[in-house]
């Protein structure tokens, strides 16, 4: 007797739980490296931030409350940061979006990086580190999604695509 054509045969079994066993695995690895990357990140109500972005204007994160807000950290340095950014950009365009420019020079060099890679979101320089310090960020991009009562609702280590961000900023409008 020959199996049928729609019957998998054992060994088509075998590879399909291996190839099953394998995702499983990266899948496993991806979130736990997320949650190892995450563990510092402020939670709950989040930090102060205030600053002077760098069109000149006076900003505090409480003044954005009645909405989420997403909070990015990246850096002029970080390839991945420069992947990303048009994503930032992007989303910044209908949401309420500050970035902050970790350990990346002087408010000039980050204008003119800015300048020069066509991107107008807010961001307030942080040369010291010490506004990415008071949030645990250690690496970059990092993002957090605050709802609009100031608590932070996702974080985001790593890079994230804009359909992903949005879909958090909207879960995060939800929850309020």
């Amino acid at each position: 007797m020959t199996p049928s054509s729609t019957t998998p045969t054992p060994r088509r079994w075998q590879r399909a739980r291996g190839w099953l066993i394998n995702l499983l695995i990266v899948i496993v690895v991806y979130f736990g490296i997320q949650w190892y990357q995450s563990r510092s990140m402020a939670s709950d109500d989040a930090p102060d931030l205030r600053g002077t972005t760098l069109a000149g204007e006076s900003f505090d994160l409480r003044n954005w409350r009645g909405q989420p807000v997403l909070v990015h950290f990246w850096a002029v340095w970080c390839p991945v940061c420069k992947l990303q950014a048009g994503a930032i950009e992007a989303v910044s365009q209908d949401h309420a979006v500050i970035t902050v420019a970790m350990q990346s020079g002087s408010r000039t060099e980050v204008d003119a990086y800015l300048q020069q890679q066509g991107l107008r979101f807010a961001t307030i320089p942080d040369p010291s580190g010490a506004i990415a310090s008071a949030w645990g960020v250690h690496a970059v991009p990092a993002s957090f999604i605050l709802d609009g009562a100031g608590e932070i609702r996702f974080t985001s280590p790593g890079y994230s695509t804009g359909a992903g961000l949005r879909g958090r900023l909207w879960a995060a409008s939800q929850l309020d």
